[in-house]
């Protein structure tokens, strides 16, 4: 007798069975889910992205802090704020490339492990002297004539800078080499991690400026310093313990290849055609590696020559001039050099932009909600890079990503001509017959054009780009303005509202272009280099950063602006331009290949 008779005789258990089995099924189904959960929890992406959370929050909360308490230590007044931002700008971009030799020189973990520790523990002590600073300001005020405030102002930068020194040794070694290892060198995972580890520094971005200044506000400045003295101190624990079993449970971390035995292999070569280029150069590389041994040894003579001091610091020059060679001869140098012109704008939520939106009329509040929609627009730009990778491929990704930023940025062009703009440039010269464009017939000229905005009048045609520190909340990395003098109301939107709305939808292309040229990094450089070809590519992000801070030094009232706009918008098509040009040899060289 068949089942299905047996079963209409018993009344239906082979349903039952059939009940049985689909939740039996359903049970595995559910151990599975929960099982791969749990591999995924403690596996070594899930533990990276918890650990850099942690590490991006705290330097995110340290960098807003950091500026506010120096202008709270100094009267209000930017002169530590400038200071600390020259020291650091300029400490990396002189060190830059040793830091990254120093990544390539030694073990991953100990070098992970180093940087953690000297970044928190940095951070610590000067959370702790800041501590004391404000809780005893008067008293130290008057001995030694007030020096010791001047000590203290000293040690407090100088901690706070081998904070960020450390804090660049550590993204070198996690997100430029660990990530790498860890994907298995698969572009598909690499671009998923990195663009995971850019939508939470995103996330943090906004966050953690907003979670400590509430503490700072609710609270005090000396309860502020004590929050983040107490969340480095439990992120150092965790980081450490998170970084530790990664590098436990991925055994190719404790192995750096080495490029004589062909295991930096590009990720664009396939091992045959590798094989063959590292045979060619081992043949043509003979001869040069006598010659170079022989410079070396004469080198070396005249090093031992000087005093040991004279010696340490020409091996540091030594060191230094290697790193930015090896950065100029990589393939993607063109690529990197594009990235770190897009340093250079003031199309930002910096200080500057929001300094200029407040002399607009723009309030606090709604600056904070532009920014928000910034972050979220930010995070389309990450997850445009992923698609666009799988579709088109990496160098063509970029290309689209600069296009889609370069045709944003047009708004912000038009916003200078617009309806509403202060855009005055005769102010640019302010030495040639002053009298002149106020004579003629009814005021014409430029006159004319300045009576249209009567806001600068009564403002005074030398108001700077930020105003009083009196009308000033701090939030994320920027200055929000309240209060917001009602003689600064323009007469037309227009303008401002062109220049926002371009530096928002701008940086979906901006992510998706970062993110390209940080993997092309990643994918080209050999293992051996890693670390000092992207210590000078920082070097060379905060050299161009600089720039940017002179461009408002030299022009620094809201007329200018729209000049600083312009030259911000050819400065980003420089670097896109450096990158179209990288595309065009890369894919010839494909072409070439195939």
């Amino acid at each position: 007798m068949s089942l299905r008779a047996e079963a209409a005789q018993c009344g239906g258990v082979v349903v039952e069975f059939e009940s049985d089995d689909i939740k039996r099924a359903q049970n595995r189904k559910d151990r599975s889910i929960t099982g791969s959960a749990l591999i995924y929890l403690k596996g070594p992406k899930f533990l990276i992205y918890v650990s850099g959370a942690l590490s991006m929050w705290g330097d995110r909360m340290w960098h807003f802090a950091i500026s506010v308490f120096l202008i709270e230590l100094y009267g209000r007044n930017l002169l530590l704020t400038a200071v600390f931002g020259l020291v650091v700008a300029g400490s990396v971009l002189l060190l830059g490339a040793l830091i990254g030799d120093w990544v390539d020189r030694n073990p991953r973990n100990k070098v992970a492990h180093a940087s953690l520790f000297i970044q928190n523990i940095s951070v610590t002590v000067c959370s702790i002297v800041l501590m004391l600073v404000f809780s005893y300001k008067e008293r130290i005020e008057q001995i030694w004539d007030g020096w010791l405030t001047v000590v203290c102002y000293t040690v407090v930068i100088i901690l706070a800078d081998v904070a960020n020194l450390a804090s660049t040794a550590l993204t070198i070694a996690i997100q430029r080499d660990w990530i790498v290892v860890i994907t298995g060198y698969n572009r598909g995972h690499l671009a998923g991690m990195n663009a995971t580890m850019r939508r939470i520094d995103q996330v943090t971005n906004i966050l953690a400026p907003l979670a400590v200044g509430q503490v700072m506000t609710l609270a005090s400045n000396v309860v502020g310093c004590g929050f983040i003295l107490g969340w480095n101190l439990v992120s150092l624990i965790v980081e450490f313990i998170f970084l530790s079993r990664v590098y436990r449970i991925v055994p190719a971390l404790s192995d750096k290849l080495q490029v004589d035995e062909g295991e930096d292999q590009d990720f664009l070569e396939s091992p045959g055609d590798r094989t063959g280029l590292q045979g060619d150069c081992a043949l043509r590389a003979a001869p040069e590696l006598t010659e170079e041994n022989c410079n070396i040894s004469l080198n070396l003579k005249e090093i031992t020559n000087l005093p040991l001091c004279f010696q340490r610091f020409k091996c540091l020059l030594s060191t230094c001039k290697d790193g930015w060679r090896a950065y100029y001869r990589q393939p993607v140098f063109l690529a990197g050099m594009g990235l770190a012109f897009l340093y250079t704008t003031v199309l930002g939520f910096d200080c500057i932009t929001t300094g200029y939106a407040y002399t607009q009329g723009i309030s606090g509040s709604l600056l904070s909600l532009l920014m928000g929609v910034s972050a979220i627009t930010g995070l389309m730009g990450t997850v445009m890079f992923t698609k666009l990778r799988k579709a088109y491929g990496l160098v063509n990704t970029g290309v689209i990503s600069s296009c889609l930023h370069l045709g944003c940025l047009l708004l912000c062009v038009c916003s200078v001509f617009a309806p509403g703009s202060p855009v005055d440039l005769s102010l640019l010269m302010p030495l040639s017959e002053p009298n002149a464009t106020a004579a003629g017939p009814g005021g014409g000229g430029m006159a004319g054009q300045r009576q249209k905005h009567p806001n600068w009048i009564l403002g005074g045609s030398n108001q700077p780009l930020l105003p009083d520190r009196s009308s000033i909340h701090w939030t994320n990395n920027t200055v929000l303005f309240d209060n917001v003098p009602s003689g600064n109301t323009p007469e037309s939107y227009v303008s401002i509202i062109l220049l926002f709305l371009g530096v928002i939808t701008a940086r979906v292309g901006l992510w998706s272009f970062d993110l390209t040229v940080t993997q092309l990094l990643q994918e080209n450089i050999s293992e051996s280099e890693r670390g000092v070809v992207n210590g000078v590519q920082s070097s060379m992000n905060y050299l161009m950063d600089l720039l940017h801070f002179i461009m408002v030094i030299s022009a620094p009232q809201p007329q200018h602006f729209g000049i600083l706009v312009i030259i911000s918008v050819l400065f980003i098509t420089t670097g896109h331009t450096m990158y179209f040009l990288y595309a065009r040899k890369a894919k010839r060289k494909h072409q070439l290949d195939t």
